[in-house]
């Protein structure tokens, strides 16, 4: 709807082209009847300047109409593209740990693409076909309507065979999608966890596994690949021979001087050209297909919902200082009670640690307090408000999570840092990565902060991709900063540094510690323990 005013533009410029591609048949006939049957030199002359003229208009009509509908497509494309990675950010963790991330990257890459080739090819191709197949039965009737009704007396059969081809097609696509992304999945499992194949000497099981996938994508292709065929070939079948029965009667009307030669080479030059757009149409019906299927699976994404929504009127985020209040707090994961009416309260600028064995709730408590995830029941008070009040981007502005694997991105030491922060300066972020006790390791490298970390971190150690994700929160100086087993790969000399460099760092700030480590549970105002969905604080004053 935004564009359809360069919509409009773009169909009268093919309006205009499909007129001047109409004109050249009738050429055809002014050229036998008025000037070669009459010997009419002059009338041949100027007909075959006609004919110049329009063909050098109609590729300038053309050339001008495809150029503004793939700008457009590509625009138009862009909003999809833009509107379906914010849709994916609004998505909680719980939608990334059960959709398979092979298919979600078959639906952003593949399906957004096969929906960009349609939109910027097929598409254009449907429309200039449509107008041209339209202005062409309108020609051909105006001509003579006897030789319209033989020639258009199968066209019924020819559709119908399209329709009912056209709907198997759908489902067999359909089906080859879902093949690829089952191959696209293992794929992606196998990559990240080749190191796991072969310690364990697994690369003949998954070579038998690669295999069993491939041959189900393989006899859904061929499947496709064989219906597409005869969603052209039979309708067109249908067609030859209505051009076939034109041809007879046309040649016996002409016999019994009941219409003229020019005439039948003009119907004919636009049943020729009829046949081009209606086989072009039928054999575009396969891309349309593969493009329903694709549109399906991009709003399967868009339609599912997101678990965390901000706020219609959302309330400003208090400066300064914040507490973490839960209130009463439930939560289930899926049919299991994690938390029970947890009640605790961290006061402004206090340090607690978060304790409890596996499975109690702690990460859970962490994903609330960022809102990851809402509560089924109770409420999270960040500075005295509910943090659902609050703006999402707003509120994680303020309140920073480390997570325990934290995840890096394919670039230098200093990018990863500053991800997001606007315009950071380079004594600020080397200010953050010694806080975090990046020190010696910058040192050691030549590159220092320009050093690249590979894909996903993976040049580095996993304690110096923690550090380095300490050092991104560092930078961003939040008001509530929340670390997930923020030590678990550090060394105890190391632990040591980082936690007392947290309060140097960040004075003022309300530090939540999900941890193992006693050497930061010790240095914490108060200990939470979690366990049996409930709370247990010890206050350190």
């Amino acid at each position: 709807m935004p564009y359809r005013a360069r919509l409009a533009g773009v169909l009268l410029i093919s309006l205009c082209a499909t007129a001047v591609s109409l004109v050249q048949p009738y050429l055809s006939k002014l050229m036998i009847d008025n000037a070669l049957l009459v010997h009419n030199f002059r009338a041949l002359v100027i007909i075959a300047i006609a004919v110049v003229a329009t063909t050098i208009l109609g590729a300038v009509l053309n050339i001008l109409s495809s150029y503004r509908y793939v700008a457009l497509s590509a625009a138009m494309l862009f909003d999809i593209r833009v509107a379906l990675m914010t849709h994916l950010q609004s998505l909680s963790p719980r939608f990334y740990a059960r959709f398979r991330l092979g298919d979600l990257m078959s639906r952003i890459n593949s399906d957004v693409s096969d929906v960009q080739r349609a939109a910027g090819d097929t598409l254009l191709a449907v429309l200039g076909n449509v107008l041209f197949l339209i202005g062409s039965l309108a020609m051909m009737a105006w001509l003579d309507w006897r030789l319209f009704v033989v020639a258009v007396v199968l066209v019924p059969v020819a559709t119908g065979l399209f329709v009912l081809l056209q709907r198997r097609l759908v489902e067999i696509t359909r089906s080859m999608r879902e093949r690829g992304a089952d191959l696209g999945s293992f794929l992606v499992d196998t990559v990240m966890g080749m190191r796991v194949v072969t310690a364990l000497g697994g690369e003949a099981h998954e070579a038998q596994r690669f295999a069993t996938r491939n041959s189900a994508f393989v006899g859904a292709m061929l499947k496709m690949q064989m219906a597409s065929f005869l969603a052209g070939a039979l309708p067109g079948a249908v067609l030859a021979v209505s051009s076939a029965a034109v041809t007879l009667y046309g040649g016996w009307r002409i016999l019994n001087g009941m219409t003229t030669i020019g005439t039948l080479v003009a119907f004919m030059a636009y049943q020729s050209r009829l046949f081009a757009p209606v086989q072009s149409l039928l054999g575009l019906s396969a891309g349309l297909a593969s493009t329903r299927v694709s549109l399906g699976r991009i709003f399967e994404l868009f339609d599912t919902p997101p678990d965390v929504v901000g706020p219609v009127r959302p309330r400003a985020v208090p400066n300064g200082a914040l507490s973490v209040v839960l209130e009463n707090v439930h939560f289930r994961h899926d049919r299991d009670a994690v938390l029970s009416g947890v009640d605790c309260a961290i006061p402004a600028g206090a340090m607690a640690a978060i304790l409890g064995e596996s499975g109690a709730g702690k990460s859970t408590l962490a994903d609330l307090v960022v809102r990851f995830r809402d509560p089924d029941a109770g409420r999270v008070l960040i500075g005295g408000i509910d943090a659902r009040e609050f703006a999402l981007r707003d509120l994680r502005h303020a309140v920073v999570l480390i997570d325990q694997t934290p995840f890096l991105f394919n670039a230098s030491i200093a990018e990863n840092i500053a991800f997001a922060v606007t315009a950071p300066s380079r004594e600020a972020i080397m200010a953050a990565a010694t806080a975090a006790g990046l020190g010696d390791l910058l040192a050691r490298m030549p590159q220092g902060l320009d050093t690249p970390v590979g894909e996903r971190g993976q040049a580095l150690s996993a304690g110096e991709r923690q550090r380095i994700a300490l050092a991104r929160a560092l930078l961003r100086r939040p008001a509530v900063l929340v670390l997930d087993e923020p030590s678990a790969a550090l060394d105890t000399e190391t632990e040591r540094r980082v936690a007392a460099g947290l309060r140097h760092v960040l004075p003022d700030a309300t530090i939540l510690i999900i941890t193992h480590k006693p050497a930061l549970a010790d240095l914490a105002d108060m200990v939470i323990t979690l366990g049996g969905g409930q709370a247990q604080t010890v206050t350190r004053l």
